[in-house]
């Protein structure tokens, strides 16, 4: 263990007395800190595994009018729920929030350790130290990317961490001897708020700090740096880099990937009917698919047998382009627009035929009613309204 980990070990009761004052006086009125429960708390740690709070707060607020507890969320329709995260992300996270429901509705009663939890669906290390941290008092550690950075800072540890996951398991001892036997979560808790707040990945608001006297990253630039005696000018406290420099990674390595999506509407017939109506063919993932199951997306060349030569530029033009980023990956899609064009119609039908009712022509009118892939939404949207950039 580094010397400076040794350190503020032995000096963790002062350590966990203000950072928790700190917490009481200063933690954000968020809503599943509001009368506190274990759905809450459930919900909302599953909704902000690779999510952010400001995201998150009005996916969770609608939650919570629409399935206000275990037995609700238990007993809803699968299509429900998915509508519910739409835009969330990651859906296997929503249909692990189902299954966690179905299975402690069956339940005399619900887990109350760290290793129970942990054969939940979707429960792996911190979020179970969460739950039974906050819920039950359990003496667990949650251990984030919030968490690792206030550590990596509280120890000036230099140690090059290939990735986030490999962070979290070298400092989770230290988070463990740190925790407060009597106050697990709320000590979790003003972890987190710390790292979320005044601990941040750039610009950490070091002068702020509750427990900055802890820090060997701000000892450290002290003994290099003159300090401001401003706390607003640089060359503060507030402004130091030392502690930015913490955690140290490994350089990450992206791959680019480029995808085309086609956009194609018909005109709908309805005689009864003098209003024009236009439907959108889109194509939705099998039940069973690794990813985005059961969600809608514009269909790619290959789910209607294109080739390049069907989407040739003066036949099919480019009407949109987005680019967005998954983890590892630097994603571009083009959207083509090849219209309906007798070969390209032909094609299309015997594709629906094919494709066991994952083609479909959705009324433009009832876009909102399906769930779609939050980046897809966000595409169609801009492409009806016109503002969707080539």
């Amino acid at each position: 263990m580094r010397p400076a980990a040794t350190e503020l070990l032995a000096r963790k009761s002062v350590f966990r007395r203000r950072l928790l004052a700190w917490y009481r006086a200063n933690a954000r009125p968020l809503p599943w800190r509001a009368q506190p429960s274990l759905y809450k708390t459930v919900v909302s740690e599953l909704m902000l595994q690779q999510t952010q709070i400001k995201t998150a707060l009005p996916y969770f607020e609608r939650w919570m009018r629409e399935l206000p507890d275990f037995a609700a969320l238990a007993a809803a329709p699968e299509s429900r729920v998915l509508k519910l995260w739409e835009g969330l992300g990651y859906y296997t996270r929503a249909r692990n929030l189902i299954k966690i429901a179905r299975a402690l509705v069956a339940m005399p009663g619900p887990p109350r350790t760290l290793e129970a939890w942990r054969e939940l669906p979707g429960i792996g290390p911190y979020t179970a130290a969460a739950i039974t941290s906050i819920c039950f008092g359990e003496p667990a550690a949650c251990v984030d990317g919030n968490v690792v950075r206030i550590l990596a800072r509280l120890a000036a540890d230099a140690t090059v961490h290939r990735d986030s996951a490999g962070a979290a398991k070298y400092f989770a001892p230290l988070a463990g001897a740190l925790v407060h036997p009597r106050f697990p979560g709320d000590h979790n808790q003003a972890m987190m708020e710390l790292g979320a707040t005044l601990c941040t990945r750039a610009a950490p608001q070091c002068a702020r700090c509750p427990v900055r006297a802890h820090c060997a990253a701000v000892a450290q630039t002290a003994k290099s740096a003159p300090v401001a005696k401003n706390a607003s000018k640089p060359g503060s406290l507030r402004h130091v880099s030392a502690p930015e420099n913490f955690p140290r990674f490994a350089p990450k390595k992206y791959e680019a990937q480029t995808h085309t999506r086609l956009w194609i509407v018909r005109a709908d017939a309805n005689p009864k009917s003098k209003t024009k109506t236009q439907s959108l063919l889109l194509h939705r993932a099998a039940p069973a698919a690794r990813r985005l199951a059961g969600i809608y997306e514009l269909p790619a060349p290959g789910h209607l047998a294109l080739n390049a030569g069907d989407l040739a530029p003066q036949t099919a033009p480019l009407i949109a382009t987005q680019k967005r980023s998954i983890t590892r990956y630097r994603i571009t899609e083009h959207v083509l627009a090849p219209g309906l064009a007798p070969a390209i119609a032909r094609a299309i039908e015997r594709a629906i035929g094919k494709s066991h009712g994952a083609l479909e022509w959705i009324p433009l009118r009832c876009i909102t009613r399906i769930t779609l892939s939050g980046p897809h939404r966000r595409l169609i949207r801009k492409i009806l309204s016109g503002q969707a950039a080539v």
